[in-house]
């Protein structure tokens, strides 16, 4: 039970390595991602792209992943700039109250949204990686998230 806790979407977030910006076209190197079905403009979204499966989705653990914070809004874009190709995964939470953390219900159960990439499914625990990831080229990518809340 004390593992499922840790594991229950704590995410890691730290420091701010990508941009909001208009429906602007996206560029080589680029990663845009298109966040739907917030249930509010409170608070921020919490966004991290990492290519470790051994730690994800706690990006903080990964100095080369690629993190930001943007303030929660009906349209969210969010791009990553400079990405390498790879293969990466991507993880969201909607920190309603902005206190840096995944806040949960009885010790498990998340109080507010979270979103992976590929709609990667939860079950009792975050998702891995490998339902997650999703291989990046030269080319500009284009990825839509659909936030989700348990309660």
């Amino acid at each position: 039970m004390r593992a499922l806790r840790k594991r229950a979407l704590a995410f890691g977030f730290a420091g701010l390595a990508g941009s909001l910006a208009a429906a602007a076209p996206a560029q080589a190197g680029e990663v845009v991602i298109t966040v739907t079905d917030l249930r509010s403009s409170k608070g921020v979204v919490r966004a991290c792209m990492t290519t470790r499966a051994d730690i994800f989705p706690k990006c903080i653990k990964d100095p080369t992943a690629y993190r930001t914070v943007v303030p929660a809004s009906g349209k969210l874009e969010i791009r990553f700039t400079g990405v390498k190709p790879g293969n990466y995964a991507i993880a969201l939470l909607h920190d309603e109250n902005d206190n840096g953390k995944a806040d949960r219900a009885m010790g498990m159960m998340p109080k507010e949204g979270y979103g992976f990439s590929r709609d990667a499914p939860v079950r009792m625990a975050p998702p891995k990686f490998a339902d997650a990831v999703f291989a990046i080229g030269e080319a500009a990518a284009r990825v839509t998230i659909k936030m989700r809340y348990f309660l």
